[in-house]
């Protein structure tokens, strides 16, 4: 999380305010974030995973323990409106194509539910923009993705996924070319897939014990799309 939001920062996309935390003592450091603040390990977060809200120094400390005392830093929370995610694809002669933002909510740090096109021309160019950036800063090739916060200033950087995104699944039946297919093009060396959105989709990410096929089936336009995985 560190280099990643360090990379964000010298490419001049916002993030929330943050310090690095490498030992009980730097929770200190945090104060001036203002409380509370989200304590996050640098490595191996992700649904909600390794992250901590804590609302004095003392708590910090403590949940850095919890996590492991390992490597972390420490943000300000963030007020927004709403969570949008922008995927973006690179192939091998550094063409691009983008998908529509796509708006996120989250529960307990996992996602459960993406909509998209989130229609906002103002946003997807800016976002475009910053994607453009991150891809060619890493000598991309791939499905990149990035969440972003939208608040009252703008976007604000959360985190990227250097792959394909749970915010993407909708692309499968809903764009012209799923996410999926355009990163193995991209891999691949073909010619990059139109990304352009078939109408508007939504996405409920289905946690434990699954609704019965013939019910979800049987809704006009549904499709399910079951990943084997263990509740």
């Amino acid at each position: 999380r560190l280099v990643e939001k360090t990379l964000f920062r010298s490419l001049g996309i916002p993030t929330a305010e943050f310090v690095t935390i490498d030992g009980a003592q730097d929770a200190t450091a945090a104060e001036k974030l203002g409380w509370p603040v989200i304590v996050k390990t640098r490595r191996m977060g992700y649904d909600g995973r390794g992250q901590r809200i804590v609302d004095d120094a003392a708590a910090l400390a403590a949940a850095w323990r919890e996590l492991g005392s390992v490597p972390s830093i420490a943000e300000a929370l963030v007020k927004f409106d709403r969570e949008v995610s922008l995927i973006g694809v690179q192939g091998a002669r550094n063409e691009r194509v983008f998908y529509a933002l796509a708006e996120n909510v989250h529960r307990d740090g996992i996602l459960a539910s993406t909509v998209a096109p989130y229609e906002d021309a103002s946003l997807q160019q800016q976002a475009e923009r910053w994607l453009t950036e991150i891809m060619a800063a890493l000598r991309y090739r791939g499905v990149l993705t990035v969440e972003f916060f939208h608040t009252k200033s703008g976007l604000v950087a959360n985190e990227m996924a250097p792959r394909v995104h749970n915010s993407g699944h909708w692309t499968i039946e809903g764009a012209e070319t799923s996410q999926f297919e355009n990163h193995l093009r991209a891999v691949l060396g073909w010619p990059l897939g139109d990304a352009r959105a078939r109408g508007h989709s939504a996405m409920l990410n289905l946690l434990g014990r699954l609704p019965p096929r013939d019910v979800v089936l049987g809704i006009p336009g549904a499709h399910l799309h079951d990943y084997g995985k263990s509740p």
